[in-house]
């Protein structure tokens, strides 16, 4: 449902952000501002900020940063609706009106919802009652006793055609509500509908706000055609959107469980039951989209544990390709694979929560998987069967949609194709080794590298570290800072968040953004006493010190807007990639130590080369400079 922006606001106008934050966070007032503990993070020091003026929080612990509506989000895993319509009710705002035709559409739901909640009682009943021992055996053998059966809400079926449909028309409800809901199935040719659950141990299945919406049944007897059947699609349940125990396992996620995707019912019990109270499956059919999408809602690596056979490696090379077109930067799958013959149940309660763990810590990325699938039966023995597979690995590359990932996925499957098909020597994996006596020689090269060229890189304006004092990146953007101040209102979150190495310039950041928060940002007055408390007076000084005007102009204060923006989005770019440029140089010179290869020798060159190319680097864009009265950049 789409909220009207005048409804959203008329919230915030009657509900501040503290009194939202606070029923969660215990805040104290600070100036204009409440502070607080982090909700996100355990610490010691309050580094959560509230600002009712501004209508934001803001926590320096995580850099997560919202309103009324983020907040409940966050915390509680709502989506944005639910979100909205509990803040509603706190703000005592009436929803907005709907359609005549909706208000029926939405009376005829909660009715529904009415009967599922009598039906789940009803099975709930039955399975501990005298008729439900049946049930109760096979819950029994599968290690399930009566407080699981209670936290789960599983229930008994019994093998009579009119059971629930008489047990629920003794409490007013209408048949033509049984056959809406999907309790009972009707058809033309059928004279009297009947029970579609007979002789099952039943299953209840919710959606996200914990309402049970359908049931997957599970037959006690062997010759029944399903072994599960679900309930049909009806208003209330769309199997492909949900997931079963969706509604815990978000909870537990936004707490920190890790989210993992089993098969089966019984399998997502286990695991809940031996401490993974993230754990979730799809309803009887493969992974969907929309149960994909659900699972990225949720965690942005889940992990999709399937049963170690050939049927489990089929199902986890489906989710892989449906996966593919999805990956964003940060966002992707990580497969579990278990013992052949076992599923997680069986590994549960052969292993308990150790042997779970220890397949979780196995667990494959997906690109481990994707060349597993795509070399583990192949004969790669000639020129043209190599060409096919390398061709291939393109076909599977485009259809990433995400531009960074697409590049980074060419990247690393060409290189284990390089790997692959390097000339065979060898007893390190098919890379040749250098002769002897060569590998020394190339690794003094690379000593003499990192003297040499690499001490340019070490002094550059993007990567200094903290070993050569203030970075003097991390200076100019501080100066920038304290130079345009409306940076903060658009980019505190961001400037929060970037990596800084050298201490002094973190606390100094620290200083202004909480400054900031203060509405003291401007007043260099009071910005002095701070610094002065935290020491930092020397530390502003060097700052100031390493911005050089023919070279920084865009950080002085007589830059115009426009151009400070377009040098701020680059710089923050350009500390971005340095910082991670910086550390794989540091492990493409340890794997060369450790194995002096010619392709570790080729990694590091290019890493070294993509580093030092970044020194020097300037906003290319039409007009740069114009803002600002200097002669603009031309394309």
């Amino acid at each position: 449902m789409r909220f009207p922006p005048s409804f959203l606001d008329e919230i915030r106008t009657r509900l501040p952000v503290s009194e939202v934050v606070g029923k969660r966070v215990a805040l104290k007032k600070q100036g204009r501002e409440w502070r607080g503990l982090s909700p996100f993070n355990p610490e010691k020091t309050p580094s959560f900020y509230v600002n009712d003026q501004k209508g934001f929080y803001h926590c320096f612990s995580s850099g997560k940063h919202g309103d009324q509506f983020d907040f409940l989000m966050e915390t509680e895993g709502l989506p944005f609706p639910e979100a909205v319509e509990r803040l509603a009710s706190m703000a005592g705002v009436p929803m907005p009106a709907i359609s005549r035709e909706e208000e029926v559409r939405e009376s005829r739901r909660k009715t529904l919802h009415e009967v599922m909640e009598l039906a789940t009682k009803y099975f709930e009943a039955t399975l501990q009652g005298r008729a439900g021992a049946k049930g109760r055996g096979y819950l029994a053998d599968r290690g399930l006793g009566a407080p699981t059966q209670a936290r789960f809400r599983i229930g008994y079926a019994t093998p009579d055609r009119f059971a629930l449909k008489e047990a629920l028309g003794a409490q007013g409800v209408p048949v033509e509500d049984m056959v809406e809901a999907g309790l009972l199935i009707a058809a033309d040719d059928i004279p009297v509908p009947y029970d579609r659950f007979r002789d099952r141990v039943m299953f209840p299945i919710t959606d996200l706000r914990g309402r049970v919406v359908a049931f997957g049944g599970r037959a006690l007897e062997k010759d029944v055609s399903a072994k599960y059947l679900n309930s049909p699609e009806t208003s209330l349940f769309h199997k492909g959107s949900l997931l079963y125990n969706g509604f815990n396992a978000r909870a537990s996620a936004h707490k920190g469980a890790p989210v993992i995707a089993a098969e089966g019912y019984v399998d997502v019990i286990a695991l809940v039951e031996a401490g993974f109270s993230g754990a979730v499956a799809p309803l009887g059919t493969a992974l969907t989209e929309d149960q994909l999408a659900l699972l990225w809602k949720m965690a942005q690596e889940p992990v999709l544990l399937f049963d170690g056979d050939k049927a489990g490696r089929r199902a986890a090379y489906r989710a892989l390709d449906l996966a593919l077109p999805h990956l964003k930067p940060g966002v992707s799958l990580s497969f579990g694979m278990l013992p052949d013959g076992q599923d997680p149940d069986d590994l549960v309660r052969a292993g308990g929560r150790e042997a779970v763990d220890a397949v979780l810590a196995q667990a494959r990325p997906l690109a481990d998987v994707l060349w597993a699938r795509e070399t583990e039966n192949g004969s790669f023995d000639t020129p043209e069967r190599r060409a096919a597979l390398e061709a291939r690995v393109g076909e599977i590359v485009g259809l990433i949609c995400d531009e960074t990932v697409r590049k980074h996925y060419r990247a690393e499957l060409m290189d284990r194709f390089r790997r692959m098909f390097a000339p065979a020597a060898t007893s390190n994996g098919g890379q040749r080794r250098f002769k002897p006596g060569e590998g020394r020689r190339r690794f003094n090269e690379v000593r003499e590298a990192v003297r040499g060229a690499g001490e340019t890189m070490r002094h550059s304006a993007v990567v200094r570290g903290a070993s050569a004092g203030l970075p003097r990146n991390e200076a100019l953007l501080l100066f920038a800072v304290l130079n345009h101040s409306w940076l903060l209102d658009v980019h505190a979150e961001e400037l929060a968040e970037l990596p800084f190495l050298n201490r002094e310039a973190a606390e100094l950041r620290r200083v202004l953004l909480d400054a900031h928060l203060e509405g003291e940002s401007e007043d260099e007055e009071r910005l002095a006493v701070r610094l002065k408390a935290r020491n930092l007076d020397g530390a502003l000084t060097r700052v100031r010190a390493c911005a050089v005007a023919r070279h920084d102009w865009p950080a002085f204060a007589d830059a115009g807007r426009g151009d400070v923006e377009l040098w701020w989005h680059q710089r923050t770019a350009l500390h971005r990639r340095a910082h991670a440029l910086s550390k794989e140089l540091r492990e493409a010179e340890k794997a060369l130590a450790d194995d002096p290869t010619e392709m570790n020798w080729a990694r590091f060159l290019d890493v070294q080369k993509r580093l030092a190319a970044l020194d020097g680097t300037e906003a290319l864009v039409e007009g740069f400079g114009a803002a600002s009265g200097r002669p603009a950049r031309s394309m």
